[in-house]
């Protein structure tokens, strides 16, 4: 991961040649949480480039030896690599690709001498009322690198008449009472719409929930709320281009998945496996914490590079058993380890197919994961 201070001048991403059966990303986040641009496998191929991510701020030419420009819309970015592993084994081969990976200044990359570096903001420290009684004056800290676009000029001013304005200091402490109850109020019926709408992305599909609420500003168009949830939900999330999440806390039958008293199966009929370009996963998460979940045999998801090592049906199809104990030497292979509790299962789809069968549109495409069943 990558924070790109972009206030002096634009910064270069340059990357090696990458075998094409190996999938990897270059995800482009702003500080809204959108997503304005990637590098990669399926968004400009495996082959050796060098990319410019500019600010706001930033006009001119595309720069000799630039194979793209991307400008954020803020002056701070964050950007994420995903570089997939195959197995153990193929450890240093990652970390030689990770080498090669490279980050400059624009200046450096031309040889050229570098303007005059902007002075390190004074970040204000986390305290534990960030998000109550504070969070007007970090959102105030955060917008002067943010500046107005057309689409929120009137929010932007609006949210002045209340002290919500770039730069400006918003003390709680010295708000008339009236004023801090409304604040508090106001803060905690946003978070309570915000929380309803993470659990309401999507659609429900054989269990699993399903859909995208991750991307551009085009994408969100004026959503404010969905974008919130998202951010909420799972922060930095990919486009439903490069990724697709479907995710399952009940069972096909709608009933709360519990590792601590059921046994379940999950199986994938025959040519139906999860239609992607690069690779799938199913990944275990402890319901009460969304953490991995520690087990005997050290594995915490099952993944298409598996497939080779795990045992399929008779008729072809692929079981997966989701439990805590061990389902049996027999069946180990395809055993998904569970909590003693609550589970929290995340399908991951990698440049999920675009032709069908699908997962794409979200939530109206022609491929459904199959659902979760209790072993009676």
């Amino acid at each position: 991961m990558l924070q790109a201070d972009l206030r002096a001048e634009p910064i270069v991403l340059c990357v090696p040649e990458i075998e094409k059966d190996r999938y990897y990303s270059v995800q482009l986040c702003d500080m809204y949480s959108c997503n304005y641009g990637y590098i990669g496998s399926r968004a400009t191929g495996n082959g050796a480039g060098c990319y410019m991510v500019a600010g706001p701020n930033w006009s001119g030419e595309k720069p000799p030896g630039i194979d793209k420009v991307f400008q954020c819309e803020t002056q701070f970015s964050f950007i994420i690599y995903r570089t997939q592993l195959f197995n153990a084994a193929d450890m240093d081969n990652v970390k030689k690709i990770q080498a090669g990976y490279k980050v400059e200044p624009l200046s450096a990359f031309l040889n050229k001498p570098a303007p005059p570096a902007q002075p390190l903001p004074e970040f204000p420290k986390f305290t534990d009322t960030a998000f109550k009684k504070d969070a007007f004056a970090y959102l105030n800290f955060l917008l002067q690198f943010c500046p107005a676009v057309p689409e929120e000029t009137e929010l932007r001013a609006r949210f002045a008449e209340i002290g919500v304005d770039a730069g400006k200091p918003f003390d709680f402490e010295k708000l008339s009472l009236a004023d801090k109850l409304e604040v508090g109020l106001g803060i905690k019926r946003g978070y309570e719409k915000i929380e309803k709408q993470r659990g309401e992305i999507g659609d429900d599909e054989n269990g699993w929930r399903v859909g995208s609420a991750f991307g551009d500003r085009a994408f969100y168009h004026g959503d404010w709320l969905l974008r919130a949830a998202a951010a909420l939900a799972g922060i930095y999330g990919n486009d439903a281009v490069e990724a697709m999440y479907p995710l399952a806390v009940k069972d096909i039958e709608g009933r709360k998945l519990d590792g601590s008293k059921y046994s379940y199966t999950l199986t994938f009929p025959v040519g139906q496996l999860p239609p992607v370009n690069a690779f799938w996963s199913v990944t275990m998460y402890d319901g009460k914490t969304q953490l991995l979940v520690a087990n005997s045999i050290n594995r915490y998801l099952i993944n298409s590079p598996m497939l080779s090592e795990m045992k399929k049906n008779p008729d072809g199809s692929l079981t997966l058993y989701i439990q805590k104990e061990s389902p049996g030497a027999g069946k180990e292979s395809n055993w998904l380890p569970a909590p003693d509790g609550p589970i929290y299962l995340v399908m991951r789809l990698y440049w999920p197919k675009e032709t069908p069968p699908s997962i794409l549109p979200p939530g109206e495409g022609t491929w459904k994961p199959p659902g979760v069943k209790r072993v009676e």
